[in-house]
Protein backbone atom coordinates (compact mmCIF):
# COMPACT_ATOMS: atom_id res chain seq x y z
CA UNK A 1 0.00 0.00 0.00
CA UNK A 2 1.41 3.33 -1.02
CA UNK A 3 0.00 6.55 0.32
CA UNK A 4 0.64 10.14 -0.61
CA UNK A 5 -0.54 13.14 1.35
CA UNK A 6 -0.95 16.41 -0.49
CA UNK A 7 -2.69 19.74 -0.25
CA UNK A 8 -0.60 21.47 2.36
CA UNK A 9 0.56 25.03 2.11
CA UNK A 10 1.02 28.37 3.76
CA UNK A 11 -2.21 30.02 4.87
CA UNK A 12 -3.36 32.64 7.31
CA UNK A 13 -5.20 32.03 10.53
CA UNK A 14 -8.87 31.47 9.84
CA UNK A 15 -8.28 30.03 6.39
CA UNK A 16 -9.15 26.53 5.22
CA UNK A 17 -7.21 23.76 3.56
CA UNK A 18 -8.19 20.36 2.30
CA UNK A 19 -5.59 17.65 2.49
CA UNK A 20 -5.82 14.54 0.37
CA UNK A 21 -4.43 11.12 1.06
CA UNK A 22 -4.27 9.20 -2.18
CA UNK A 23 -3.58 5.52 -2.47
CA UNK A 24 -2.05 3.73 -5.40
CA UNK A 25 -3.19 0.34 -6.55
CA UNK A 26 -6.93 0.81 -6.30
CA UNK A 27 -9.49 1.05 -3.56
CA UNK A 28 -8.61 0.41 0.04
CA UNK A 29 -11.23 -1.98 1.27
CA UNK A 30 -11.41 -2.61 5.00
CA UNK A 31 -8.71 -0.27 6.20
CA UNK A 32 -8.43 2.38 8.85
CA UNK A 33 -6.93 5.52 7.36
CA UNK A 34 -5.52 7.85 9.94
CA UNK A 35 -4.32 11.42 9.77
CA UNK A 36 -1.47 12.47 12.04
CA UNK A 37 0.57 15.58 12.46
CA UNK A 38 3.91 16.46 13.90
CA UNK A 39 5.07 19.93 14.73
CA UNK A 40 8.75 20.77 15.18
CA UNK A 41 10.08 19.56 18.51
CA UNK A 42 6.75 17.88 19.25
CA UNK A 43 5.55 14.31 19.33
CA UNK A 44 3.41 13.02 16.55
CA UNK A 45 -0.27 13.23 17.36
CA UNK A 46 -3.36 11.61 15.93
CA UNK A 47 -5.80 13.94 14.27
CA UNK A 48 -8.52 11.93 12.59
CA UNK A 49 -9.41 8.57 11.17
CA UNK A 50 -11.91 6.95 8.88
CA UNK A 51 -12.87 3.37 8.30
CA UNK A 52 -13.02 2.50 4.62
CA UNK A 53 -15.41 -0.38 5.29
CA UNK A 54 -18.24 1.82 6.53
CA UNK A 55 -16.88 5.36 6.02
CA UNK A 56 -17.32 6.02 9.73
CA UNK A 57 -15.24 9.09 10.64
CA UNK A 58 -13.49 9.99 13.84
CA UNK A 59 -11.90 13.31 14.74
CA UNK A 60 -9.83 14.04 17.80
CA UNK A 61 -11.79 16.01 20.38
CA UNK A 62 -9.24 18.82 20.41
CA UNK A 63 -10.02 19.76 16.81
CA UNK A 64 -13.58 18.54 16.45
CA UNK A 65 -15.72 21.18 14.83
CA UNK A 66 -12.85 22.52 12.75
CA UNK A 67 -11.60 19.39 10.97
CA UNK A 68 -13.62 16.77 9.16
CA UNK A 69 -12.47 13.54 7.54
CA UNK A 70 -14.14 11.89 4.56
CA UNK A 71 -13.51 9.40 1.80
CA UNK A 72 -14.42 9.40 -1.86
CA UNK A 73 -16.73 6.84 -3.42
CA UNK A 74 -13.86 5.06 -5.12
CA UNK A 75 -12.23 4.59 -1.70
CA UNK A 76 -8.86 5.63 -3.00
CA UNK A 77 -8.71 9.12 -1.53
CA UNK A 78 -9.29 10.28 2.02
CA UNK A 79 -9.73 13.96 2.73
CA UNK A 80 -9.00 16.06 5.76
CA UNK A 81 -10.93 19.30 5.57
CA UNK A 82 -9.41 21.83 7.89
CA UNK A 83 -11.34 25.01 8.62
CA UNK A 84 -10.62 27.98 10.83
CA UNK A 85 -6.96 27.08 10.91
CA UNK A 86 -4.86 28.31 13.79
CA UNK A 87 -1.11 28.84 14.08
CA UNK A 88 -0.96 25.84 16.42
CA UNK A 89 -2.15 23.65 13.53
CA UNK A 90 1.22 24.21 11.88
CA UNK A 91 2.80 20.81 11.36
CA UNK A 92 3.68 18.15 8.85
CA UNK A 93 0.55 16.12 8.22
CA UNK A 94 0.76 12.44 7.42
CA UNK A 95 -1.73 9.80 6.45
CA UNK A 96 -1.35 6.17 7.34
CA UNK A 97 -3.26 2.95 6.80
CA UNK A 98 -3.92 -0.14 8.86
CA UNK A 99 -5.79 -3.17 7.50
CA UNK A 100 -8.81 -4.25 9.47
CA UNK A 101 -7.55 -7.71 10.22
CA UNK A 102 -9.19 -7.89 13.62
CA UNK A 103 -12.07 -6.13 15.37
CA UNK A 104 -11.10 -2.63 16.34
CA UNK A 105 -12.17 0.98 16.02
CA UNK A 106 -10.67 4.13 14.61
CA UNK A 107 -9.80 5.61 18.00
CA UNK A 108 -8.23 2.37 19.19
CA UNK A 109 -6.23 2.16 15.97
CA UNK A 110 -4.84 5.68 15.86
CA UNK A 111 -4.19 6.06 19.59
CA UNK A 112 -3.01 2.59 20.51
CA UNK A 113 -1.55 1.03 17.37
CA UNK A 114 1.36 1.66 15.10
CA UNK A 115 -0.21 1.84 11.68
CA UNK A 116 1.43 -0.29 9.08
CA UNK A 117 1.62 1.92 6.01
CA UNK A 118 2.69 5.54 5.98
CA UNK A 119 2.89 8.16 3.31
CA UNK A 120 5.17 11.12 3.05
CA UNK A 121 3.82 14.14 4.80
CA UNK A 122 2.62 17.49 3.60
CA UNK A 123 3.54 20.72 5.34
CA UNK A 124 0.83 22.96 6.69
CA UNK A 125 1.91 26.36 7.92
CA UNK A 126 -0.58 28.77 9.44
CA UNK A 127 0.53 32.33 10.00
CA UNK A 128 -1.07 34.58 12.57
Amino acid sequence: VQLQASGGGLVQAGDSLRLSCTTSGGALENYYIGWFRQAPEEKREAVACISTSDSRPYVDASIKGRFTVSINDAKNTVYLQMDNLKPEDTAVYYCAAEPQTRPSTCPRTIYLSELRYWGKGTQVTVSS
